[in-house]
């Protein structure tokens, strides 16, 4: 289906914006136990359970957002989106947007798996996607907000309510 042809989203594409959106914020609370683990094993040190259940949990769950993305970006190959509501600065500045948290989603798992299984100095590069998530989110939040409050459109409805 062509962007253009749809009002909003489907139940399925804001259900799956929603739940990535709470994993990505577990992620970004309690990721920080992956670190703790990898320290405690390095000094031969017994990981606390609470922190090893943790970073488990960050592991399965970053599995979880790169398979939940995966089939988003099916879906939205498949249904099609809403067309960008905005002028042309605005519509630029969305794809980019768009575009650097799919990277990130994208990016963030893989690069927490190589670190796993080839490489642990990866985990550098996948550590520099905590403060971009956060930035991201903050931007992305105050557009929504921005398009809902003052230009006063449709631009969040459509993620809330499914057409």
């Amino acid at each position: 289906m062509a962007q253009s042809m749809r009002q909003g989203y489907s139940g399925l594409q804001i259900l799956l914006h929603w739940v990535i959106a709470l994993l990505v914020l577990f992620q970004l609370v309690f990721g920080e136990s992956m670190g703790a683990v990898g320290r405690a094993i390095e000094r031969g040190e017994t990981p606390d359970p609470t922190e090893q259940s943790l970073a488990s949990a960050h592991y399965w769950v970053g599995i979880a957002i790169l398979v939940l993305v995966m089939l988003r970006l099916i879906l939205r190959a498949v249904q099609g989106a809403p067309a960008p509501i905005g002028n042309g600065a605005q519509l630029l500045i969305a794809k980019l947007i768009h575009g650097v948290f799919y990277l990130l989603l994208i990016a963030a798992p893989v690069t927490g798996l190589l670190a796993i299984y080839v490489n642990e100095e990866i985990g550098e590069v996948h550590e520099v996607a905590k403060p971009l998530f956060i930035a991201f989110i903050v931007i992305h939040a105050l557009g929504a907000f921005l398009h809902h409050f003052k230009l006063k459109d449709a631009t969040l409805r459509r993620m809330l309510v499914p057409k």
